[in-house]
Parts: C-alpha cells; sequence; structure tokens
C-alpha cells in the first residue's frame, strides 16, 4: 500500500483497537452472511485487496490516498464507467479480479454450509463471541478520540487505513463553523444598486483548464490567444490555488461558490455535497438571488452527479441546466462542448430581462484523456517543434483547450451585445491527469489560471495569485457587489 503506514507495533493502541474492531465486524457480518467461516475470511481479503488496489491508483494519479468519503466512487464507477474505469486499468482489475475468483472457489468448492448454521453452541456461538469482541475493540479504540489532521497521507501513515477510516466517517458528523464572506450583514452592497443597473454575471469552472505552455516550450504561443486577449483587458488575473489535483471537481467548485478556506472545513474537504450542503451554506448564488438575480447553473452532464440536482437549490440556484438539454451533435470528444455550453449561455443571456447569474461547470477536457488518439495533423497545429515520447495525452488536452479558448471569446461577444453590462470570471478547477506527459516534462504546480473581465473598458493589471475560496467574494468587489475590505484592493 502507497503510502504505507507505520508498521503495526509503532502505531497508537487505540488505532490497532480500530484497526482489529473494524476487521473482526466486517467479518462477522460476512460470516452471518455466508455460513462459511474461510469464505468469509477471503471474501474479506479481497475486498480489502481491492481497497489498496484503488487506494495506491488515486495516490498516482491525485497524490491522495482512498478516505473514507470516497467509498461512493464505487457506485459512481458503476454509473460512470468511463470517468473512473480507465484510470484503474487493466493490471489491478485482473489482481481484482483473481482476488475475487480465490474467494469464490474458496468458499464453493472447498468449505461447506454447517448443517446447523444458528447451532448456538458450534459456530453461531463463536460468531457472537467475535461479534461482541468487535464491538468492544471499537468502543475503546474510538474512546481515544484518535488525533486526525486531515491531512489524509499524514493520518494512514500514523493510524493506519481502516482506523483512519473509521475517524473520518465519524468526523463526517461534526459540522464546522462556516467563515463564508456571503453571510451575514456585512455582505451588503456599499450601496443600494438600482436593479436596472445590475450586471449580468457568468463564471465558468473550465474543466481542467491552465496554461500548458510552461511545460514545453514547444506549444505554440497561440494556443490560447483569445483568452490572453482577455487578459490584457481584464480587471484581474493570475494564478488561483485550487483544493484539488486531477480531479475532484467540487472542492474547488464549492471553494468558489461558498468562499469558504478548505482548512476550515474539517473532514468535508474531500466531498462538501455528500452532508456538508445539507446543512445550509450562505454561497455566492444565494448571495446574489437577494440582491435581485435569478441564478442558472449550467452543467452538460447528468444532474445527478456528485447530487448536484439535489445540492444545488439548497445553495441558492433557482435552475440548473443538465445535458438533457444539449444534443449528442453537440460532443467534442465523449462530453459535450465548450462551444456548445458557451452558445447555451448566449441563449441564456438573450433572454433574459433581468440580471442574471450563470456558472456554468464544463466537461469537455475531462479524462481519461488517453482513451483518445490524437490525429497527425494536430502536431502541427498545436506545436511548433515535436514534443518527446509519451506525450499523446497532452495533444488530446491542448485538443479541447483551443474549444475552452473559443469558448471563452464567444462569452465575451454574447455579453459585449448584451444590453446589459456585463463581466465574466474564468478559473480552472485543477490540472489535468496527463502522468506519461508530466513523466516527459515534469509536474506542474497544481496552480490553475483564472481572469476577471468586464464589458466596461479596463486599464491593464499585473498578474495576481489567489486562492480558489477568495476569487467570487475579489469578483464581487471589483464590480461594486460588495463591500471593500479594508488594507485590500
Amino acid at each position: 500500500m502507497t503510502p504505507r503506514p507505520r508498521p503495526w507495533h509503532a502505531r497508537a493502541w487505540a488505532s490497532m483497537a480500530l484497526h482489529t474492531g473494524v476487521w473482526l465486524a466486517v467479518f462477522a457480518v460476512l460470516v452471518l452472511a455466508l455460513a462459511r467461516p474461510w469464505f468469509a475470511l477471503a471474501a474479506e481479503l479481497a475486498l480489502l485487496l481491492l481497497v489498496v488496489l484503488v487506494n495506491n491508483v488515486k495516490v498516482r494519479s491525485l497524490r491522495e490516498p482512498f478516505v473514507f468519503q470516497d467509498y461512493e466512487y464505487f457506485t459512481d464507477t458503476l454509473l460512470h464507467p468511463r470517468l473512473y474505469m480507465p484510470f484503474f486499468g487493466w493490471r489491478n482489475v485482473a489482481a481484482a479480479t483473481m482476488g475475487f475468483t480465490v474467494a469464490v472457489v474458496v468458499g464453493l468448492w472447498l468449505e461447506s454450509v454447517p448443517q446447523n448454521r444458528w447451532d448456538w453452541d458450534g459456530q453461531f456461538g463463536a460468531l457472537a463471541v467475535l461479534a461482541v469482541l468487535a464491538g468492544l475493540l471499537l468502543v475503546v479504540g474510538h474512546r481515544a478520540r484518535l488525533v486526525v489532521t486531515f491531512d489524509p497521507v499524514r493520518d494512514v501513515q500514523e493510524l493506519g487505513l481502516l482506523a483512519s477510516f473509521w475517524r473520518y466517517g465519524w468526523a463526517e458528523q461534526i459540522k464546522p463553523t462556516l467563515p463564508s464572506p456571503f453571510a451575514g450583514s456585512g455582505t451588503e452592497p456599499p450601496s443600494r444598486i438600482a436593479h436596472a443597473d445590475l450586471p449580468h454575471l457568468v463564471a465558468v469552472q473550465s474543466e481542467s483548464f491552465f496554461d500548458p505552455r510552461s511545460l514545453f516550450a514547444g506549444i505554440r504561443s497561440d494556443v490560447l490567444a483569445q483568452f490572453d486577449q482577455l487578459k490584457q483587458q481584464a480587471v484581474a488575473h493570475g494564478r488561483l490555488t485550487v483544493p484539488a489535483w486531477g480531479a475532484n471537481t467540487v472542492r474547488s467548485e464549492f471553494a468558489f461558490l461558498s468562499g469558504i478556506d478548505e482548512d476550515c472545513l474539517g473532514v468535508h474537504r474531500f466531498n462538501p455535497y455528500r452532508k456538508l450542503a445539507y446543512s445550509g451554506v450562505p454561497t455566492l448564488a444565494s448571495y446574489l438571488k437577494q440582491l435581485g438575480y435569478r441564478t442558472i447553473c449550467v452543467h452538460p452532464y447528468p444532474a445527478s452527479f456528485y447530487r448536484r440536482s439535489q445540492v444545488y437549490p439548497l445553495l441558492g440556484f433557482d435552475e440548473f441546466v443538465d445535458i438533457r438539454a444539449f444534443t449528442q451533435a453537440q460532443r467534442a470528444g465523449p462530453y459535450i462542448g465548450d462551444v456548445a455550453v458557451a452558445q447555451k449561455i448566449a441563449d441564456i443571456l438573450k433572454s433574459a430581462t433581468n440580471p442574471v447569474f450563470v456558472y456554468a461547470i464544463t466537461m469537455e477536457n475531462h479524462g481519461p484523456l488517453h482513451l483518445e488518439a490524437p490525429i497527425n495533423e494536430e502536431v502541427a497545429q498545436f506545436y511548433t517543434q515535436k514534443p518527446p515520447p509519451g506525450c499523446d495525452d497532452l495533444t488530446i488536452y491542448l485538443r479541447h483547450l483551443r474549444n475552452a479558448d473559443r469558448m471563452a471569446a464567444m462569452l465575451k461577444d454574447s455579453l459585449i451585445a448584451s444590453p446589459r453590462a456585463a463581466s465574466l470570471c474564468w478559473y480552472g478547477d485543477h490540472v489535468p491527469i496527463m502522468d506519461s506527459a508530466y513523466k516527459a516534462l515534469g509536474e506542474p504546480d497544481g496552480h490553475t489560471d483564472f481572469l476577471m473581465w468586464r464589458s466596461a473598458a479596463s486599464s491593464p493589471t499585473p498578474p495576481r495569485h489567489l486562492n480558489a475560496h477568495d476569487l467570487a467574494a475579489t469578483w464581487l468587489r471589483h464590480l461594486g457587489l460588495m463591500p471593500a475590505v479594508p488594507g485590500q484592493r
């Protein structure tokens, strides 16, 4: 397993109590269900093998171990296999399949069901003893309140995998203090703005968007020509620190909408849409709704993914436009293209009689990139010199990045054409997963890029660095829709 936990004898006694208690509890449940102790043992080992394999894949691709909050990804893999299975790899599929095959062989061929599985003096009595022992170990281990840092690498190394699962699961029951900039009377705008003077607002969380030209000098400088032009006219632009690498879009998404630093979220940082969002969180959308905006989310994927269809009304959105509003012809690769999303936003703006806030979450550049094949002509289109071997993923990424650049230009034109003043905030949620390209060219620093643009003329500004949770409030302050923070610009 990576990262490797400390040896059992070097861990806190409570972590070993939790580890053993979880192991025995799962074993007892499997014995109760299967009535074959050896089958239950083999099945539990196979399950643990699967978790460790998934963990190692996650560490390699996302720089983070498997945590308790990730268990939903097993069901998501069945519902959206293309998003997850290709990262798992055929070797891991073969290893997991072999493990479960061995478990089935042990259970069905080598072990018979006892004649009386409910005999108290026999197997059932031993099972009851194991269950009681498991419960006692879990109680004493839980009462020790092992400290967790919510740095999953550190916690797995210190506590071990199963004990960290237990602590993360229980920590999820606690709602932390949420210091959102969109909560309380302090967020009232500096002066009462007339409804007619409120600008249209468009925010785009562009899938896996970052400027890759720093990775390889041979990438053509005009690959982001429209984005570069927008930066020259932007009220602010620069690099963005995001709470995700390669995936976990909802972390950056929630940071932008809530304005809350992930350090304040505790265990909810791993997936704030699992429980935290249901408790009521002030957001950019709810704040703008109070000002008189109609708030709309556009996401060209099933609305049920990450429970957005349930969560977004709670976060202040009036309407959710999902994949049902698009057609197969609007795909660019396996997903709905960025150009189609830009056109959908343009249609919303054209029909709007009152100020609207449109938040778009794109999908086109979502991996796995290695499932697509580059075209020979694309080397000349995207590079001034041929990239080293292993950069096919980068070529595919540049193909879709070009469409993101077109989307930015289309949004600019739509906002300029609007009779109402308008503004655009654009940012990337995380860097893409391109393991082979990073091996050949070096890894990026994990920051993405952002800009804030408005239809009124602006003077060029130097680049700056922001955190994802500061982006939305900074945007509104530039537009005069939130009071300025003393000492900040």
